[in-house]
Protein backbone atom coordinates (compact mmCIF):
# COMPACT_ATOMS: atom_id res chain seq x y z
CA UNK A 1 0.00 0.00 0.00
CA UNK A 2 1.30 3.25 -1.30
CA UNK A 3 -0.21 5.65 1.48
CA UNK A 4 0.50 6.58 4.88
CA UNK A 5 -1.90 7.50 7.95
CA UNK A 6 -1.66 9.24 10.74
CA UNK A 7 -4.33 9.63 13.52
CA UNK A 8 -3.99 12.56 16.03
CA UNK A 9 -6.60 12.93 18.16
CA UNK A 10 -7.90 16.56 19.27
CA UNK A 11 -10.21 18.16 21.13
CA UNK A 12 -11.80 17.84 24.05
CA UNK A 13 -13.96 14.69 23.06
CA UNK A 14 -11.11 13.34 21.30
CA UNK A 15 -11.96 13.17 17.43
CA UNK A 16 -9.43 11.19 15.57
CA UNK A 17 -8.18 13.66 13.03
CA UNK A 18 -6.32 11.55 9.74
CA UNK A 19 -3.10 12.75 8.01
CA UNK A 20 -3.24 10.54 4.80
CA UNK A 21 -0.37 10.72 2.81
CA UNK A 22 0.48 9.30 -1.16
CA UNK A 23 3.94 7.97 -0.79
CA UNK A 24 4.16 8.05 -3.95
CA UNK A 25 3.89 11.42 -4.99
CA UNK A 26 4.17 13.15 -1.23
CA UNK A 27 0.16 14.62 -1.69
CA UNK A 28 -1.78 15.09 2.04
CA UNK A 29 -5.08 15.70 2.83
CA UNK A 30 -6.42 16.12 6.28
CA UNK A 31 -9.65 14.12 7.10
CA UNK A 32 -11.66 15.65 10.06
CA UNK A 33 -9.09 18.17 11.81
CA UNK A 34 -12.04 19.47 14.21
CA UNK A 35 -9.52 21.29 17.12
CA UNK A 36 -5.89 21.96 17.92
CA UNK A 37 -4.75 23.01 14.60
CA UNK A 38 -1.21 23.12 16.03
CA UNK A 39 -1.04 19.49 16.87
CA UNK A 40 -1.97 18.70 13.30
CA UNK A 41 0.58 20.84 11.76
CA UNK A 42 2.96 19.32 13.78
CA UNK A 43 2.06 16.03 12.80
CA UNK A 44 2.09 17.09 9.53
CA UNK A 45 5.12 18.95 9.32
CA UNK A 46 7.39 18.31 5.96
CA UNK A 47 3.68 17.73 3.57
CA UNK A 48 1.82 19.66 1.85
CA UNK A 49 -2.01 19.83 2.54
CA UNK A 50 -4.16 19.94 -0.29
CA UNK A 51 -7.24 19.01 0.34
CA UNK A 52 -9.52 18.91 3.93
CA UNK A 53 -12.13 16.25 4.04
CA UNK A 54 -15.11 16.33 6.59
CA UNK A 55 -17.01 13.35 7.37
CA UNK A 56 -19.93 15.34 8.26
CA UNK A 57 -20.38 18.82 9.59
CA UNK A 58 -20.45 18.81 13.59
CA UNK A 59 -18.04 20.84 14.82
CA UNK A 60 -15.57 18.34 16.68
CA UNK A 61 -14.83 17.78 13.03
CA UNK A 62 -14.85 20.66 10.91
CA UNK A 63 -13.39 23.23 13.75
CA UNK A 64 -9.75 23.60 12.23
CA UNK A 65 -10.76 23.23 8.52
CA UNK A 66 -10.43 27.09 7.15
CA UNK A 67 -6.87 26.94 8.87
CA UNK A 68 -5.18 24.95 5.94
CA UNK A 69 -6.05 27.86 3.47
CA UNK A 70 -7.64 24.79 0.86
CA UNK A 71 -10.60 23.35 -0.38
CA UNK A 72 -12.82 21.90 1.85
CA UNK A 73 -15.01 18.41 0.75
CA UNK A 74 -18.12 17.85 2.37
CA UNK A 75 -21.98 16.23 1.76
CA UNK A 76 -24.76 18.66 0.40
CA UNK A 77 -26.02 17.79 3.28
CA UNK A 78 -23.84 18.93 5.62
CA UNK A 79 -23.07 22.11 3.57
CA UNK A 80 -24.75 24.18 6.09
CA UNK A 81 -22.62 23.52 9.21
CA UNK A 82 -20.02 25.54 7.97
CA UNK A 83 -21.51 28.24 8.51
CA UNK A 84 -24.66 27.91 10.70
CA UNK A 85 -23.74 27.54 14.50
CA UNK A 86 -27.01 25.36 15.18
CA UNK A 87 -26.71 22.67 12.52
CA UNK A 88 -22.84 22.40 13.17
CA UNK A 89 -23.84 22.66 17.05
CA UNK A 90 -20.78 24.72 18.45
CA UNK A 91 -23.97 27.00 19.91
CA UNK A 92 -23.76 23.98 22.34
CA UNK A 93 -20.50 24.67 23.41
CA UNK A 94 -21.10 28.34 23.81
CA UNK A 95 -18.63 28.81 20.81
CA UNK A 96 -20.10 29.52 18.35
CA UNK A 97 -17.95 29.07 15.15
CA UNK A 98 -18.67 29.48 11.52
CA UNK A 99 -16.17 29.11 8.78
CA UNK A 100 -15.07 30.90 5.84
CA UNK A 101 -13.97 28.01 2.92
CA UNK A 102 -13.77 27.09 -0.15
CA UNK A 103 -16.65 24.19 -0.69
CA UNK A 104 -16.16 21.00 -3.01
CA UNK A 105 -19.82 19.38 -2.90
CA UNK A 106 -20.04 15.61 -2.65
CA UNK A 107 -22.36 13.15 -3.65
CA UNK A 108 -22.75 9.57 -3.00
CA UNK A 109 -20.64 7.72 -5.12
CA UNK A 110 -18.03 10.38 -6.17
CA UNK A 111 -14.04 9.55 -6.61
CA UNK A 112 -11.70 12.01 -5.21
CA UNK A 113 -8.04 11.59 -6.38
CA UNK A 114 -4.92 13.28 -4.86
CA UNK A 115 -1.82 12.07 -6.01
CA UNK A 116 -1.90 8.54 -6.84
CA UNK A 117 -4.59 8.46 -4.07
CA UNK A 118 -8.40 7.54 -4.92
CA UNK A 119 -10.89 7.51 -2.51
CA UNK A 120 -14.50 7.18 -3.33
CA UNK A 121 -17.27 8.57 -1.04
CA UNK A 122 -19.80 6.67 0.37
CA UNK A 123 -22.82 8.18 1.95
CA UNK A 124 -24.15 7.01 4.93
CA UNK A 125 -26.62 9.37 6.78
CA UNK A 126 -28.06 8.42 10.43
CA UNK A 127 -25.76 10.54 12.51
CA UNK A 128 -26.36 13.19 10.47
CA UNK A 129 -28.31 13.35 6.90
CA UNK A 130 -24.79 14.65 5.37
CA UNK A 131 -22.56 11.66 7.08
CA UNK A 132 -20.08 10.15 4.73
CA UNK A 133 -16.84 7.65 4.71
CA UNK A 134 -14.05 7.65 2.48
CA UNK A 135 -12.66 4.36 1.27
CA UNK A 136 -9.16 3.78 -0.26
CA UNK A 137 -7.61 0.49 -1.29
CA UNK A 138 -8.63 -1.50 1.87
CA UNK A 139 -9.00 1.39 4.49
CA UNK A 140 -11.96 3.10 5.63
CA UNK A 141 -12.41 6.78 6.96
CA UNK A 142 -15.67 6.19 9.16
CA UNK A 143 -16.20 9.10 10.66
CA UNK A 144 -18.75 8.50 13.17
CA UNK A 145 -20.68 6.18 11.75
CA UNK A 146 -19.13 2.93 12.66
CA UNK A 147 -17.53 2.63 15.50
CA UNK A 148 -15.03 -0.27 17.04
CA UNK A 149 -18.02 -2.00 18.42
CA UNK A 150 -20.53 0.67 18.11
CA UNK A 151 -22.11 3.19 16.08
CA UNK A 152 -22.49 6.88 16.25
CA UNK A 153 -25.11 8.79 17.99
CA UNK A 154 -28.24 9.54 16.38
CA UNK A 155 -30.19 11.99 18.55
CA UNK A 156 -28.70 15.20 17.46
CA UNK A 157 -30.40 17.00 14.69
CA UNK A 158 -30.37 15.10 11.66
CA UNK A 159 -29.99 11.46 13.42
CA UNK A 160 -31.58 8.62 13.00
CA UNK A 161 -31.21 5.15 14.18
CA UNK A 162 -32.79 3.74 11.48
CA UNK A 163 -30.53 5.09 9.10
CA UNK A 164 -27.57 4.42 10.71
CA UNK A 165 -28.05 0.63 10.94
CA UNK A 166 -29.35 0.66 7.30
CA UNK A 167 -25.80 2.38 6.30
CA UNK A 168 -23.68 0.17 8.10
CA UNK A 169 -25.63 -3.13 7.32
CA UNK A 170 -26.15 -2.42 3.34
CA UNK A 171 -23.29 -0.57 2.37
CA UNK A 172 -20.23 -0.76 5.18
CA UNK A 173 -20.87 -4.20 5.99
CA UNK A 174 -20.43 -5.24 2.53
CA UNK A 175 -17.02 -4.38 2.34
CA UNK A 176 -14.56 -6.73 2.06
CA UNK A 177 -13.70 -8.18 5.37
CA UNK A 178 -10.29 -7.43 5.43
CA UNK A 179 -11.14 -3.39 5.40
CA UNK A 180 -9.44 -1.21 8.11
CA UNK A 181 -11.92 0.99 9.60
CA UNK A 182 -10.35 4.09 11.11
CA UNK A 183 -13.31 5.83 12.60
CA UNK A 184 -13.76 9.58 13.57
CA UNK A 185 -13.43 8.62 18.01
CA UNK A 186 -11.67 5.76 19.11
CA UNK A 187 -9.39 3.04 18.14
CA UNK A 188 -9.41 0.84 14.63
CA UNK A 189 -11.01 -1.98 13.73
CA UNK A 190 -11.88 -4.73 11.16
CA UNK A 191 -14.85 -4.80 8.71
CA UNK A 192 -15.16 -8.92 9.73
CA UNK A 193 -14.92 -7.80 13.55
CA UNK A 194 -17.67 -5.64 13.36
CA UNK A 195 -19.53 -8.11 10.93
CA UNK A 196 -19.35 -10.44 13.48
CA UNK A 197 -21.16 -7.88 16.38
CA UNK A 198 -23.57 -6.93 13.94
CA UNK A 199 -24.45 -10.42 13.36
CA UNK A 200 -25.08 -10.58 17.28
CA UNK A 201 -27.67 -8.10 17.15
Amino acid sequence: MDIKVDRVVVGAIETNCYIVTCLITGKSLVIDPGDDYPKIQQASAGRKISVVLNTHGHIDHIKEDEKFGVPVYIHSYDKDCLTDVAKNLSVLFDSPITLDVETVILKDGDIIRLGEMVFKVIHTPGHSRGSVCFFIDNILFSGDTLFCGSYGRTDLPGGSEKDIFTSIQQKLLLLPSDTLVYPGHGEKTTIAQEKKLWAER
